[in-house]
């Protein structure tokens, strides 16, 4: 029996019982609604007495007022640095004293605070969460000084191509939108940015109503609930604007910015809108994109312009799924002189993939691919509570993580190829380049 031909079968079996297998493995996520509104999403993992949690805001950067871009990065840094009752020094000792990591950030849709603790401490942590969430410090002196590291770190970033790039990026594909500009913000936004400015966008956005609290350990319902109400109840109110208050950018193609600096270098950003995150074909495009320059040595643009032509050091892609339409990018870095040859051997890419060369053997490539690392994306309780929190923020289904092996399988090459023809003609992508004046 020629067993070469039933190997497509045998493989397809294979990944279909590692899908449900896994799904089987995944706990589900409980969730509650405490009385302020704030969403808690539950996912039990009893074999480390630990937990972490996060909690997620509509808050992020696209809040920051025009001209003040890094406002809410700036806040993040505020409330996990000090509190009103405690200094920066006392409240660096009293998490040190029990090993609370707690910590707050931001992208372009949320802003986070997040805990992780251990069991026997998990009221302590609790009781400096609230603290750090309720009891903002506003120390002017420590606004001044984290106010000051911010602009020095965005100044010495104009020395990172991948910044600058970024940057420039953003600018090029949004404009004006609330998208349009880096969380971090930049040396001239950051500059405009005042105390006052970081109190109104925490009076108006944080809080409880439409946040999402996610947590993952060794932790149940029953003993959580009561924890999170002593603590959160006097906490009141609904964002000024919320997660969905926001329109789509207009669409660009073909658009060009150059930026230059003093390197042999060259770093090429080819850029256009992507996905939301509620987008109906998201998982197609998730597979497409890994098998365009997501999934690294086996991608359609590393096999082409690497492996096969030397002419980059490294090249990928990614898509960044927002509210609305968010960035998909793709990047590659090489020398001055061949970044033209290089440009052109992706564009050539994109074209073959958007006329419908696509072959169905590198698609169970790359669906394989993907299947056998989602393990990873669950390896932690602090990554679990990441993915957990996304789906509370963007309203996803509470089985999404149960299911995601088999909406992964699911995808057909049809399916592919149409998500192809949608987004990878190359007249419709824009370019940023970062380099040698010489070269520009």
């Amino acid at each position: 029996m020629n067993m070469r031909f039933f190997s497509p079968l045998i493989a397809f079996t294979v990944l279909m019982f590692a899908a449900i297998t896994q799904a089987q493995a995944i706990p589900p996520i409980q969730q509650a609604q405490l009385e302020n509104g704030v969403h808690v999403l539950l996912m039990e993992a009893h074999n480390v007495p630990m937990v972490s949690m996060k909690l997620t805001l509509p808050a992020g950067s696209r809040f920051d007022a025009a001209g003040k871009g890094g406002t809410a990065s700036l806040l993040a840094d505020m409330m996990g640095d000090h509190t009103a009752k405690h200094g920066h020094t006392a409240w660096n000792d009293l998490l040190d004293a029990d090993a609370i990591k707690l910590g707050a950030g931001t992208g372009r849709d949320d802003f986070s605070l997040s805990l992780t603790v251990l069991k026997d401490v998990l009221k302590l942590g609790l009781d400096a969460f609230s603290e750090s969430l309720l009891l903002p410090g506003w120390n002017k002196k420590r606004f001044a000084i984290l106010k000051q590291d911010a602009i020095a770190t965005a100044q010495k970033s104009r020395e990172e191509p991948g910044v600058r790039a970024a940057q420039a990026a953003a600018g090029l594909l949004f404009a004006s939108h609330p998208y349009g500009h880096r969380p971090g913000g930049k040396m001239e936004t950051l500059a405009h940015v005042s105390l006052a400015d970081l109190k109104a966008l925490y009076g108006a956005q944080i809080k409880p109503a439409g946040a999402v609290l996610a947590i993952s350990g060794d932790i149940t319902m029953a003993e959580l609930l009561p924890m999170l109400n002593a603590r959160l109840s006097g906490w009141k109110g609904k964002a000024a604007r919320g997660l969905m208050d926001i329109s789509p950018a207009k669409a660009i193609a073909g658009k060009q910015r150059d930026v230059a600096l003093p390197t042999t270098q060259m770093l090429v950003q080819l850029l256009r809108l992507g996905p939301a995150r509620n987008d109906a074909d998201f998982f197609p495009v998730f597979v497409l994109n890994h098998m365009l320059g997501g999934g690294g040595f086996g991608s359609r643009l590393m096999e082409e312009v690497r492996e096969q032509r030397g002419l980059v050091y490294g090249v990928y892609s990614y898509f960044q799924p927002l509210a609305v339409s968010g960035p998909f990018v793709i990047t590659l870095q090489t020398r001055a002189d061949q970044a033209k040859e290089a440009e052109i051997v992706v564009r050539d890419v994109l074209a073959a993939m958007a006329s419908g060369k696509i072959g169905k053997k590198q698609m169970i490539a790359s669906k394989e691919n993907l299947i056998g690392g989602f393990a990873q994306r669950m390896d932690s309780n602090r990554e679990r509570v990441g993915l957990i929190s996304m789906i509370g923020l963007y309203n996803l289904p509470l089985d999404y993580l149960s299911h995601w092996t088999t909406r992964v399988q699911a995808v057909t090459l049809a399916q592919v190829k149409a998500q192809a023809a949608k987004y990878l003609k190359p007249e419709q992508w824009s370019r940023v380049r970062v380099g040698p004046p010489s070269a520009l």
